[in-house]
C-alpha cells in the first residue's frame, strides 16, 4: 500500500498535533451527488451497488475528486453481517432495509451464529481496492453496526418508529437479546479485524438507535457490547495504531460512561454541545463531529457562521474531527458541501496555532 500523505485524521484522533481541523462527513458517498446517482442506476440497486468492488470503489472517491476530504470512508451497510448470517437483507422502494427472515421467537435466536466472513468477501475486496486506488490520498474508514443497532433490524425486521418488538424482547426476554447481542458482538469483532487486515486505517462503530433506550438499558444492552467489540479489535497495523470511533445518535446523555468504553473518539449529533462535551470526556478521547445535517441548506454565510460556532466551542488543540451530526441528507446541494469543507479548513488554523 502506498505511504499516507495526509495522516491529519489520523493523528486528531489520536489528540496528536494538527496544522486543522480535519473533516470527513457521515454519508459523504450517497444521493446527493449526481454522479453516485448515475453510478446506482449502472449498478441496478443499492445491494448490487455495495456488492461490486469495481462501483463500490468508484463512489468511495466520488466525494473525494469535488471536496478536500480528510479521510474516505468504505461505501457498503451496516446490514451486510445480519444478511451473511441468512437472514436475507432485500431494500423496497421508499421503505428502506428488510429482512425476509427477522429474528422473532426462541428458534431463530436459536439459529443465529457468527457468519463465515467468506460471505462478505465482497466488503474485504472493497477495502484493498479502495486503498489501492487512493494510493495513499488520505485515510480509509471501514466501519460496522453496533451489536444493539444490529439487532434492532434483525428482531424488527427492518426500520421501526417506536421498537416494540425489540423492546417487548429485552424486557420479557432479556437471555434472547442477550444471546442475539453476543453473537453481534462477536461477528462484528471479526469483521472489523478483516476490514482492518485488507487496509481500513481507522474504524467506526455505528450505534444509530442506542439513543432509544433507557439510562440502564444503554449500558447493558449497548454500551456493554461496544466495549466487548472494543477489546477484541486490532489496534496496531501497518506499523501505526487503528483508532477506533464510536457513535451513538442521542448518546449525548452518556458521554462519560461512552469515554470509558475503550474507543478513541467519540462522535456526536447535533444536540450535544461539543464545549460541554469536551469538558465532560477531558482528555480521555478526541471528539467527533456535529454540525446538524440542515445547516447546508442555509447560505454559505450561515454555513461559515454555524461551523465557526463549533470551531470556537472545541477550542484550541488537537482532538476534534469535524463531521455532520448525522449523515449528510440526499437532498443536500453539493456547492453547500464544498463551503463546509472549506470553512473548517480554514477557520481551524488559528486554534492549532497556539
Amino acid at each position: 500500500m502506498a505511504t499516507l500523505k495526509n495522516d491529519t485524521f489520523l493523528r486528531a484522533l489520536l489528540r496528536q498535533p494538527v496544522e486543522y481541523t480535519p473533516v470527513w462527513m457521515m454519508r459523504q458517498a450517497g444521493r446527493y451527488l449526481p454522479e453516485y446517482r448515475a453510478t446506482r442506476a449502472q449498478a441496478g440497486d443499492f445491494l448490487s451497488l455495495c456488492q461490486n468492488v469495481e462501483l463500490a470503489t468508484e463512489v468511495t472517491l466520488q466525494p473525494l475528486e469535488r471536496f478536500d476530504l480528510d479521510a474516505a470512508i468504505l461505501f457498503s451497510d451496516i446490514l451486510t453481517v445480519p444478511d451473511a448470517m441468512g437472514l436475507e437483507l432485500y431494500f423496497s422502494t421508499g421503505e428502506g432495509p428488510k429482512f425476509a427472515k427477522p429474528v422473532q421467537n426462541e428458534a431463530d435466536v436459536a439459529a443465529l451464529a457468527v457468519p463465515d466472513m467468506e460471505k462478505l468477501r465482497y466488503v474485504f475486496d472493497a477495502v484493498t481496492s479502495i486503498r489501492r486506488a487512493l494510493d495513499g490520498r488520505v485515510p480509509l474508514i471501514g466501519f460496522s453496526g453496533s451489536p444493539f443497532t444490529l439487532a434492532c433490524y434483525m428482531v424488527e425486521g427492518g426500520s421501526s418508529k417506536d421498537f416494540r418488538n425489540i423492546k417487548t424482547m429485552m424486557y420479557a426476554r432479556p437471555d434472547l437479546l442477550h444471546r442475539i447481542l453476543d453473537v453481534n458482538a462477536r461477528a462484528v469483532t471479526e469483521y472489523l479485524n478483516t476490514q482492518i487486515a485488507h487496509g481500513a486505517q481507522a474504524v467506526q462503530i455505528f450505534d444509530t438507535w442506542g439513543g432509544v433506550l433507557s439510562h440502564n438499558a444503554f449500558r447493558e444492552f449497548s454500551l456493554a457490547y461496544i466495549r466487548q467489540i472494543i477489546q477484541g479489535l486490532t489496534r496496531e497495523h501497518e506499523g501505526r495504531r487503528v483508532p477506533v470511533i464510536v457513535f451513538a445518535k442521542g448518546g449525548g446523555l452518556w458521554l462519560e460512561d461512552m469515554a470509558e468504553c475503550g474507543a478513541d473518539a467519540l462522535g456526536l449529533d447535533w444536540t450535544c454541545n461539543i464545549a460541554q462535551a469536551r469538558a465532560r470526556v477531558g482528555e480521555q478521547v478526541a471528539l467527533q463531529g456535529n454540525l446538524d445535517p440542515f445547516v447546508l441548506f442555509g447560505t454559505p454565510e450561515r454555513i461559515r457562521s454555524e461551523v465557526a460556532h463549533i470551531l470556537a466551542d472545541y477550542g484550541t488543540g488537537s482532538g476534534h474531527v469535524f463531521n455532520l451530526g448525522h449523515g449528510i441528507n440526499q437532498f443536500t446541494p453539493p456547492a453547500h458541501a464544498e463551503v463546509l469543507v472549506e470553512a473548517v479548513h480554514e477557520l481551524s488554523r488559528p486554534y492549532h496555532n497556539a
